[in-house]
């Protein structure tokens, strides 16, 4: 994977949880992600792209819509083979308020087969 495509990989997975439209969101997740996809967190395991659609859009609302946070990445991407890693997370005003380390594996076409967040940063809310 060469960088131009890990900065996409990156910028489209960021935007994915920040899209406020359902029609576009849903859309994107298609993209994304392989239609069996999983995404594995400490707390859950989301399957499929109706399941992955669902856990978007509540993370969607619940922070950026409701909150206003912005949902950005750190400046750590790397990749090798069929495998992606980065830190997301979540700031208000330019401060972190949580963050996860994410661990993605790829399937031959280039959507996320595999979806790992490791939570680097617990939610700090004052």
């Amino acid at each position: 994977m060469n960088t131009t495509t890990l900065t996409d990989l990156v910028t489209r997975y960021l935007a994915v949880w920040a899209e406020p439209d359902a029609a576009r969101r849903a859309a994107a997740v298609a993209e994304l992600w392989a239609p069996d996809a999983v995404q594995l967190t400490e707390e859950a395991e989301f399957a499929g792209h109706s399941a992955l659609t669902g856990r978007v859009a509540e993370a969607q609302h619940a922070f950026c819509a409701e909150r206003g946070w912005a949902v950005t990445a750190a400046d750590d991407a790397r990749a090798h083979h069929d495998c992606a890693a980065f830190t997301i997370q979540l700031e208000q005003a330019g401060e972190r308020l949580w963050a996860a380390r994410v661990f993605l594996l790829l399937a031959e076409d280039g959507r996320i087969r595999r979806d790992h967040h490791l939570t680097v940063q617990d939610l700090q809310v004052g």
